[in-house]
């Protein structure tokens, strides 16, 4: 049987880490793009970081941070009188921070490839930077911006380790459909595990295809 409630959670948190992401990450991977600054390849390291550890230390590391001993998870409870971590709040930070690589590596891809004659043009046109980001840098970055929202949306689909470490498997809240395979295997139960992991095909081959679309136009 197919865990609806599992799948329907794992969407929805797919569809808050994307858009937040995505549109945080692109100030900053405009400004590494396009400016030279001490420390920058430093900072991109940081970044990329999330993508050389396994997903269980980084989900343990999250759950340290977030624990109700740290500063985070204090500070968290104090604003809002409950814990941070196994809540769904918690499963946004997480996948917020384990998906930062997949939001900057193409959209800072994509700016740098921008030709750099349009931002010159722009700037004897009279046009502020700002004005230059928004009007030049994002409508010839689309391809971009597109690849690292379905990257995002399709790694939060999938992620296993970091959700299970900080989120455990409370169904209705933090139990999502990777969880649930996970869970179905245990049980023996290979026709509910098949299920949703046709389904999380099926998606991800969709998202697949559209990368490849959107990258080759």
């Amino acid at each position: 049987m197919t865990d609806i409630k599992s799948l329907i959670l794992t969407i929805k948190l797919a569809l808050i880490v994307t858009p937040f992401l995505v549109i945080s990450l692109m100030p900053l991977s405009y400004f590494i793009s396009f400016k030279d600054f001490y420390g920058k390849n430093l900072i991109r390291a940081l970044l990329n970081l999330p993508l050389f550890i396994p997903p269980t230390v980084l989900g343990f590391f999250l759950l340290a941070a977030m624990s109700p001993e740290s500063f985070l998870g204090q500070t968290y409870e104090n604003i809002t009188g409950q814990r941070l971590v196994f809540t769904f709040q918690g499963l946004v930070l997480a996948l917020t921070v384990s998906n930062i690589p997949y939001a900057f590596q193409p959209m800072s891809a994509s700016f740098e490839k921008l030709d750099k004659r349009l931002v010159e043009a722009s700037k004897m046109l009279g046009f502020s930077e700002l004005k230059t980001f928004f009007m030049v840098i994002i409508p010839n970055s689309i391809g971009g911006i597109a690849a690292s929202s379905a990257l995002v949306f399709s790694h939060c689909l999938g992620e296993f380790g970091v959700v299970l470490m900080v989120g455990g498997a409370i169904p209705g809240r933090t139990k999502t459909a990777s969880v649930s395979i996970f869970e179905s295997v245990e049980m023996l139960d290979y026709s509910g595990a098949f299920k949703m992991s046709a389904i999380l095909l099926v998606t991800g081959l969709f998202f697949s295809w559209l990368i490849t679309g959107v990258l080759r136009k």
